[in-house]
């Protein structure tokens, strides 16, 4: 029995060698901690800078990989008067995210501007096309793009067809309050373009008002009705935009419940494709964000995008998440990272900062320690294998110097655990075996 129980703790612990590399991968790829930054190669072409919470300029990118992101989405224009947003821009900033680990979303608004639920204008070029024409564009331009980005090497994880589209697309002959059927035509052929070019990118149908069942309901019966094809509904999600001004608990629940109703009625998978919360109430942003995340998770979403974080002094959008003084992320964005704890490395160490766990793997109980240079407030969390939390050890100011706890695992069971410290100016994961 005693040489039984050695072995099994060996195996426990080559499993734990083989295998936390693939769950570290696989488990920040089955939800999607994701970001829109469509605006960013104009920010940057136009000298914006972005700095990390030390005060370092840095990538925009990496800025957002260290905040927990693994997802960003680009929106596509068919042919807009500036050089952005274009296909060519999406194919360059697509190759970019890519080759920094993201996942891809493809937006397609099928518009030479904005599309959204106040105007779905043609593009200019096909303004006088007959509607056969029509679905023929939406192919050919969808076919188009995604060839260009698999022709780099990017196949996008999603792409949605349409820009919320609560009232259909490309006005007036997809307007779907006067033709349910061209707009789910439209719908197939932008869907089978997608497919046509790799089977497994999944196809998006987004709507504004993500709570308004009401909305939902009637869209997707009526798409139903008109045999559309889609493979997840997406939503947008922004409680500044209300008429009603809720607060942003009770907006989550109209969220909430919206997404439950949707994915039971019609047996679909669903995410939140926009978001966004005024920069200057970070608290706030934070609180709405890590609650938004969690009834996402708890319908069996698929994500939550926020719509361009590196946002700050720019076309007067006031739902970005950096400073504007300090061009430095605020603490909203940490919403993402305490949701997503496994997605940085296990040996990310900033400055001075250093946290150990010893014994490792343990027995019931371990030492945790870690060092800080600067008094501030810290979070110490620990989470499974699957990124969900199982226990907050310290939430609280700590003066600079040397801490240690001992930490008592109680009821847990043997597995593979993620030791999370977060202070203002570091974050650190570390890889806990325990074996009972």
């Amino acid at each position: 029995m005693k040489r039984h129980y050695s072995f099994m703790k060996l195996k426990l612990i080559g499993y734990a060698l083989v295998i936390f590399q693939l769950t570290y991968q696989s488990v920040s790829g089955q939800f999607a901690y994701g970001a829109d930054v469509s605006w960013l190669s104009q920010m940057e072409y136009y000298g914006w800078i972005f700095k990390d919470n030390q005060g370092n300029e840095r990538d925009c990118l990496d800025i957002l990989k260290s905040k927990g992101f693994n997802a960003l989405r680009f929106r596509v224009w068919v042919n807009p008067t500036k050089n952005f947003n274009n296909k060519r821009d999406v194919t360059y900033m697509a190759q970019r995210a890519k080759n920094k680990g993201f996942d891809v979303m493809i937006d397609f608004h099928f518009s030479d501007y904005w599309a959204d639920p106040g105007k779905q204008t043609k593009p200019a070029a096909w303004a006088s096309h007959s509607f056969p024409q029509l679905l023929e564009d939406v192919y050919n331009h969808v076919y188009d793009v995604l060839d260009t980005l698999k022709s780099v090497g990017v196949i996008p994880k999603w792409v949605q067809i349409g820009n919320e589209t609560n009232d259909g697309m490309l006005w007036e002959d997809g307007r779907a309050s006067k033709n349910m059927a061209n707009f789910a035509a439209l719908i197939n052929k932008g869907y089978d373009a997608v497919k046509a070019i790799d089977n497994s990118i999944k196809v998006i149908v987004q709507l504004s008002n993500g709570y308004d069942n009401n909305l939902y309901r009637w869209m997707f019966l009526e798409l139903q009705r008109y045999g559309a094809k889609w493979d997840i509904v997406g939503m947008s999600a922004y409680p500044t935009y209300h008429p009603q001004n809720p607060s942003w608990s009770l907006f989550n629940t109209w969220v909430y419940n919206n997404m439950q109703s949707v994915a039971t009625m019609f047996s679909t998978k669903v995410m939140i494709c926009e978001t966004g919360y005024p920069y200057n109430h970070p608290a706030e942003a934070k609180n709405f964000l890590a609650d938004l995340i969690a009834q996402t998770k708890a319908v069996g979403g698929l994500g939550v995008f926020y719509w361009e974080p590196q946002c700050y002094n720019w076309e007067n959008y006031s739902l970005g998440a950096l400073d504007p003084i300090t061009k430095q992320p605020t603490i909203a964005l940490d919403a993402f990272l305490e949701a997503n704890p496994v997605s940085v490395k296990e040996n990310e160490i900033i400055s001075d900062y250093k946290l150990d766990i010893y014994p490792n793997p343990f027995n019931a109980t371990t030492i945790i320690s870690w060092k800080q240079p600067q008094s501030n407030h810290v979070s110490l969390k620990i989470y499974d294998s699957l990124g969900r939390e199982v226990s907050t050890l310290i939430n609280e100011y700590k003066t600079a110097g040397i801490h240690k706890l001992n930490w008592i695992t109680n009821n847990l069971p043997s597995g593979i655990y993620f030791c999370r410290i977060i202070s203002q100016q570091h974050s650190e994961t570390k890889k806990i075996v325990l074996m009972k």
